[in-house]
């Protein structure tokens, strides 16, 4: 399915339900399924409404832009996140800031989902372009739709999301400050910052995938 993101697909009218500015969350921790999906929602008449579709590949991230920007549709692989050394807490905080939005999960591993994660509709890969389309339009059709915001401020500046992109792997203070060509000091300004505006007000965050380094 994901070769074929970037291909026409005729999509089936979705008057059932109303025209709005509709925003669209991809996660994935994959770049190329990320991307790929990111261009078939933009470049397809998939929804018969204006798209504003963003991916990310971070869960904390994601949880706060569900909170925060409130999408009418969000799809996930949760699959890349399954390995993390703590991955319990972030996906339960996921799934709790979904909440009444319609959720419709990719499956690309083996092992079937938990019963508890609540979704709309749980897609292989490998589902035809046709049926994600409307499954797409299904599950956006059993919630009223409400106003999105017209712009996505993003949540974090582009170096704060270098440092969280380099901190998640274990990186330790000083190789993150070497390889920003900041201060060790600022490496822990920044890491304050995160925290405060992704709530995480804990010292030694959870959702670090590697035990972090101690210098």
């Amino acid at each position: 399915m994901m070769e074929r993101f970037l291909g026409s697909e005729n999509a089936l009218s979705t008057s059932r339900c109303k025209k709005t500015m509709l925003k669209i969350l991809v996660i994935d921790r994959c770049h190329f399924t990320r991307t790929g999906m990111e261009a078939w929602l933009n470049h397809t008449d998939v929804l018969s409404s204006s798209l504003l579709v963003s991916g990310m590949n971070n869960l904390i991230l994601a949880k706060e832009h569900i909170l925060q920007w409130k999408p009418h549709l969000v799809i996930a692989d949760l699959y890349g996140f399954l390995n993390d050394a703590l991955p319990a807490q972030p996906i339960n905080a996921f799934f709790a800031a979904c909440g009444m939005t319609p959720l419709v999960l990719l499956q690309s591993g083996d092992v079937p989902y938990r019963s508890h994660y609540a979704s709309h509709a749980v897609l292989s890969k490998h589902t035809s372009l046709h049926e994600l389309a409307q499954r797409i339009k299904g599950a956006l059709c059993t919630h009223p739709l409400q106003e999105a915001p017209e712009s996505a401020t993003p949540l974090l500046s582009p170096q704060e999301e270098k440092v969280l992109a380099m901190w998640t792997e274990g990186t330790s203070n000083k190789e993150i400050a070497y390889a920003l060509g900041i201060h060790g000091k600022t490496v822990y300004t920044y890491k304050r910052n995160i925290r405060m505006k992704l709530h995480m007000d804990n010292r030694y965050s959870p959702f670090l995938t590697l035990p972090e380094r101690i210098d």
